[in-house]
């Protein structure tokens, strides 16, 4: 496995990282808890040593996880979690949306010490705001993990569906390391204002979401069927109109792929992968041959004339459907 660098943090990753949510949370019943463990050893083996979670994922459930299946690896890999929300006694359903926001600095510490308990470890390698809080101000979110990286109990400072405003604010108190954003072909906006920041400031891009939450794939049509509880199945963009309409998405994709002799799956990240340097997606699967799948695209190189033809193509179509409900979609890019 290819690696990069974060920006100009210093922190090194495999080129495309493994994002764990969907192991326990999100797109249905999850699979058995000891095949989720096998996976992400598989993943360490292949060459993987970036693994993402959140407290929220389970909630809690996710981070349990990727602790107990990297315990005796701790050495190998970078993980990445998250803070940022009033989780309830209760738990939450994926498809009633994010809970309450809750960034202030107590609540950051408070997250920390349990997340590394939960994570079986005595450091957190990139600690990011899950989603900005507008109570809170940013000055004081970058000061408590500041404090810490200082306590030696955080590594790196992340930011997660932040604004060009909001990262420049943290940047200032403590060196954002990277943001984490959805960004794939059919979802493009971080380069419409983030990008210009990140590369200004030094900062790494991780996309979520770079296969389109699998519609990018081709596996998913106007006849998909979701599961009880995945939460696509409250997503604008993924009601059955828009999925029929947004295939042309998925051709662009066809074409490049019948070229090189590689999946859709892989001609997605390969265009994320050929966007930047400091870009490392966070493809999530639960199969072992998805995960060899997506590790297959940091082999694959998009020509110049292939970006255009995929660039061209995109900009003419337009994509159906919001990618979250209207309540969601107000807690990103803030």
């Amino acid at each position: 496995m290819q690696k990069r660098q974060l920006g100009k943090s210093g922190l090194e990753v495999s080129a495309i990282g493994l994002g764990c949510m969907g192991m326990s949370f999100a797109f249905g019943p999850p699979p058995p808890r000891e095949d989720m463990i096998a996976l992400i050893h598989q993943a360490v083996e292949r060459g993987v040593t970036f693994f993402d979670t959140a407290e929220v994922y389970g909630p809690y459930i996710n981070e349990e996880l990727l602790g107990e299946a990297l315990q005796g690896m701790r050495d190998k890999v970078v993980i990445a979690t998250k803070f940022g929300f009033n989780i309830p006694p209760g738990g939450i359903r994926p498809a009633s949306g994010m809970p309450a926001l809750n960034s202030t600095p107590a609540n950051i510490r408070a997250v920390a010490e349990a997340s590394l308990k939960r994570l079986r470890t005595d450091v957190i390698d990139l600690f990011y705001q899950h989603r900005v809080d507008p109570a809170v101000p940013m000055e004081d979110v970058a000061g408590a993990v500041k404090d810490l990286i200082q306590a030696g109990k955080v590594r790196h400072f992340g930011l997660s569906e932040a604004g060009v405003g909001s990262i420049r604010k943290a940047h200032a108190v403590q060196k954002v390391t990277a943001l984490q954003s959805e960004y794939s072909l059919w979802w493009r906006r971080p380069e419409q204002s983030e990008f210009k920041v990140l590369e200004e400031l030094g900062i790494g891009f991780v996309p979520f979401s770079p296969l389109g939450r699998g519609f990018l794939t081709g596996k998913i049509d106007e006849t998909t069927k979701f599961a009880d509880g995945d939460f696509r199945s409250a997503l604008p963009r993924f009601q059955a109109q828009a999925r029929k309409a947004n295939q042309t998405m998925v051709d662009i994709l066809k074409n490049i792929g019948a070229k090189k002799g590689a999946t859709l799956a892989q001609i997605a990240l390969a265009w994320i992968l050929a966007q930047k340097p400091w870009i490392v997606p966070i493809p999530g699967t639960t199969k072992l041959s998805r995960l060899d799948e997506n590790n297959g695209a940091a082999n694959i190189t998009l020509t110049a004339a292939d970006l255009k033809e995929m660039d061209d193509a995109a900009a003419v179509i337009s994509v159906l459907g919001d990618r979250y409900p209207e309540a969601m979609e107000k807690m990103t890019n803030v």
